[in-house]
């Protein structure tokens, strides 16, 4: 017997069951939430930014450099996030915004693949930068939680774009991890290709979010959670 309540499916791949959608209140939360995660990054990450690229400066090290432009770029996803939250229907932005995002993978992994390939060329060895390693660390630390916040907020929402930044923000772990591996290496045994080869692994798994982003499923959007309606159109596959 049906429930009469709608469902919602964030789309192919991602491994969740349907569930009923949130009611109004609980609705009005996860936005706040979501408002106030992507608020967070933006600020995290321009912070980040300034530090990397002012450490890699210093350092002469490519990797905390491209790590510094990653972290501009997970701004421009975290604003995209924001603008089609902060309209009257996010629902009319949805496949706009994912766009956007997986346009922001793509540059991610030239940026990253770009200063790999130039350090593995040169040979260019970095010097030690304790403020590097801190910041790298620190990265470690917080973005895993925003990520799982997000992605769980954008879930019960039924958002794609949400989900979509969380996996960015989830990336931007994974870059937080090669870098302090390489920083670490390269410290210690002086192994300065160590992060370069990370890199060109973590530009290949963009590149496949990119993708997943691009080709999402649009019909299951945030304009079941704010008008009441499943999602679903004649067609579509996603419910």
């Amino acid at each position: 017997m049906s429930s009469g309540l709608p469902i919602h499916v964030i789309g192919r791949g991602d491994g969740v069951a349907p569930q009923p959608g949130p009611d109004p209140s609980r609705r009005a939360v996860l936005v706040r939430r979501v408002r106030l995660l992507v608020t967070f990054t933006i600020a995290y990450n321009l912070i980040e930014a300034a530090v990397a690229i002012a450490a890699g400066a210093v350092a002469g090290s490519a990797a905390l450099l491209g790590f510094g432009l990653d972290s501009l770029i997970e701004v421009t996803s975290a604003i995209v996030v924001a603008w089609q939250f902060a309209g009257r229907e996010p629902e009319a932005r949805e496949k706009v915004a994912l766009r956007i995002i997986a346009l922001s993978f793509f540059g991610l992994a030239a940026v990253v693949s770009y200063d790999a390939v130039t350090s593995l060329i040169t040979g260019h060895m970095a010097d030690h930068s304790g403020l590097g390693i801190g910041i790298a660390a620190l990265s470690l630390l917080v973005m895993p939680a925003v990520s799982w916040i997000q992605r769980r907020s954008g879930n019960e929402l039924g958002s794609h774009s949400a989900v979509a930044d969380s996996k960015q923000t989830l990336l931007c772990t994974y870059m937080s991890a090669a870098l302090l591996v390489g920083l670490l290496a390269n410290s210690a045994w002086g192994w300065w290709w160590a992060d370069s080869v990370a890199a060109l692994v973590i530009a290949a798994l963009a590149v496949g979010e990119g993708i997943n982003a691009w080709c999402g499923e649009v019909c299951c959007t945030p304009a079941s959670a704010l008008s009441g309606h499943d999602g679903c159109d004649e067609g579509c596959a996603c419910c």
